[in-house]
Parts: structure tokens; C-alpha cells; sequence
């Protein structure tokens, strides 16, 4: 038997957690996980500018990180039924190696400078705002209920990853950031 993307199990505006609790779609964690949703296809939209094989791979895998990441703030931290793989310090550590790595490549920066330069650089600026606006909304959800606090941490952390991919894709395509002016 054929799967049907649609469930009407939403349609008087509740949808599950994963492991069956329902809640209002307008609840803090779903405000958050539909944001990571948002910042991964964002992810999804800059790759497919993209032209570049490490960027690439780092695009692919933040993809799959942030699958995981909208699983974890879709799981209650109570639900043991359920396995699911949970954001941990590991995955915090292999973006600090990853800023790491870029930022030695790339020029230092000695100014503010505004979101711009190819359109990966782009899409990733943009995805970096996205991201910022996720780790808000995971901030608000924690603040209600109980979440993974290592979802906060890697968000963060995200953030600066997304700016130091930004602007190591301008450098590697001879593009100049634009410096903000006072």
C-alpha cells in the first residue's frame, strides 16, 4: 500500500511530537523545529549555488545535522520509548574544527562587514539570520519546557560557522566582502 503525505491528523491545528503527545501548532518547540526546517532548506538553497566540493560537503552535512537537531526538539526529553539520535558536545566540537579550519584559510577581519558577495555567500548570510531566529525561538521553547541544552550550544555555534562559510566562499570565488561604513 501506497503512503499518503497527508494525515488530516492536523487539520484542527495540532500535530504529534515524535513519540504521540499532540500539541498546538502555534507551541514554542514547533516554533523552533519549524525554523530549523526553514534554515535547512535555506542550507538546501545555497547549495545549489554552490560550486565548491568543501563547501559542498559541509552543506551536506549540516543537513543532516540539523535533521537530527529537528528531531531532538521534536522528541520530549521525558520520552524514552522513542530513540532517537540526540544533538551532543561531539557535534558542537566538529564545528568549532570546521571554524577552525576556514578561518585560518580566509583573510582576518578587522571590520564589520555586511551580508552580500556571491549568491552561496548570499543564501549562507541569509541562512546565518535564519539561524540567529532559530536559536531565539529555541531559547523561548526552553524557557516553557524542558529541551536538550547542547540545542542551544550547537545553534550558536552554527550561527558562526554559516558567517565564516559566507565569507569563505566570497575569498575562494576572489570576492571582497562589503565593509560596512560608519
Amino acid at each position: 500500500m501506497a503512503f499518503k503525505i497527508y494525515t488530516k491528523t492536523g487539520d484542527k491545528g495540532t500535530t504529534g511530537l515524535f513519540g504521540g503527545k499532540r500539541v498546538p501548532k502555534d507551541n514554542t518547540r514547533l516554533e523552533a523545529y519549524g525554523t530549523i526546517d526553514e534554515l535547512n532548506s535555506f542550507l538546501g538553497l545555497a547549495l545549489s549555488f554552490n560550486n565548491n566540493e568543501t563547501i559542498g560537503e559541509i552543506l551536506l552535512k549540516l543537513q543532516q545535522l540539523l535533521f537530527d537537531l529537528g528531531g531532538d526538539l521534536a522528541t520530549p526529553l521525558e520520552n524514552t520509548k522513542v530513540e532517537i539520535k540526540r544533538i551532543s558536545p561531539e557535534n558542537t566540537l566538529e564545528i568549532e574544527r570546521i571554524i577552525d579550519k576556514l578561518d585560518s584559510e580566509i583573510p582576518e577581519l578587522k571590520v564589520f562587514i555586511l551580508p552580500g558577495g556571491s549568491k552561496t555567500a548570499s543564501f549562507l548570510h541569509v541562512a546565518r539570520s535564519v539561524c540567529r531566529r532559530a536559536e531565539r525561538e529555541i531559547i523561548k521553547a526552553s524557557q516553557e519546557q524542558k529541551l536538550n541544552s547542547e540545542v542551544v550550544v550547537l545553534i550558536n555555534r552554527l550561527s558562526d560557522l554559516l558567517f565564516v562559510l559566507a565569507r569563505y566562499s566570497n575569498f575562494i570565488q576572489n570576492i571582497n566582502d562589503i565593509e560596512w561604513q560608519k
